[in-house]
This record gives C-alpha cells, sequence and structure tokens, in this order.
C-alpha cells in the first residue's frame, strides 16, 4: 500500500472568509501565517490571547474577534475553518459539521477530520514556500521550514 502524501496546494485566500475557533498560542501562530495571505479571518473565542487582540488591531481590519463560545451559526458562510480550541469535543464537532456543509475544516487534535495541513511557511517577497511532513512529524517540518527561512535570508 502507498504511503499518503499531501499534494501542496496554492490557493488564493484574498476573497475567503476563513473562521479560526479558539485563540491560543497555536490558533496565534496559524493566524500570524495566513494575515499576509487573507482577505478576512475571524476569531472566534470565550478567552482571546493577547497576541491575538494585537494582530486584530494592527490588521486594517483583515482580522476581526468575536470574544463568545462558538455557536453553529459561525460557520455559515465560511470558506475554510480552524478548529483549534482546548477541547477536543468541540474540535471533533466543529470538525463534523464542517464535514456536513463541505466546508474545509483543519482541526487540530484529530487529523482524520482535516481537509488540509498547515504548512509551514517560509515567504521572501513574492516567494512562497510551504513545508509540510504529510501530518506525520511536525517537528521535522519545523526544522526544514527553520532551515529554508535561512537559506532564503542569505540568499540576499
Amino acid at each position: 500500500m502507498r504511503e499518503e502524501l499531501y499534494f501542496p496546494l496554492f490557493v488564493d485566500l484574498s476573497q475567503k472568509n476563513i473562521v479560526v475557533i479558539g485563540a491560543g498560542k497555536i490558533a496565534a501562530r496559524r493566524v500570524r501565517s495566513l494575515l499576509p495571505f487573507a482577505g478576512k479571518i475571524k476569531v472566534i473565542a470565550p478567552e482571546v490571547s493577547s497576541e491575538i487582540a494585537e494582530m486584530a488591531a494592527s490588521s486594517e481590519g483583515v482580522l476581526m474577534v468575536e470574544q463568545r463560545p462558538f455557536e453553529t451559526s459561525d460557520l455559515d458562510g465560511a470558506d475554510m475553518v480552524l478548529a483549534i480550541t482546548n477541547d477536543k469535543d468541540l474540535n471533533t464537532q466543529i470538525g463534523t459539521l464542517c464535514k456536513e456543509k463541505k466546508v474545509l475544516v483543519n482541526v487540530s487534535h484529530e487529523k482524520e477530520l482535516c481537509d488540509f495541513y498547515f504548512p509551514g511557511v517560509v515567504q521572501k517577497d513574492n516567494v512562497v514556500i510551504g513545508i509540510t511532513a504529510s501530518g506525520k512529524d511536525h517537528s521535522e517540518a519545523r526544522k526544514v521550514t527553520e532551515q529554508i527561512r535561512a537559506m532564503m535570508e542569505d540568499a540576499e
């Protein structure tokens, strides 16, 4: 049996509605990676990290924060959803709802519910590189991302 690999796909997110459920450290990292590419990101969580609040304040309206619990209607009109809460059951519920609604979803605690993996991203000017280890070894992907980032910085 062939090993499952994920195809790198570059998508225009400038006109897409991205919904992030959760506002902790992982959510902050993913939002920071998405901001240069996204047209609209909405973060929903009962508690919001100061990092996400600061990004929202300086995002010129791209990042909006709603400090409250998740509601099913939050998925209406979403093109892509990231379920990144500390509640695995809630993440699973969000992932299942997204599958039913045919909305692309990444569920931080359940690989089987993910339509896509969140890559390591290296960007320099108009060059964008995405790195993944097909969801199998996050530390390997992070290490390669940092190596490529260092190479890009040196290539002046």
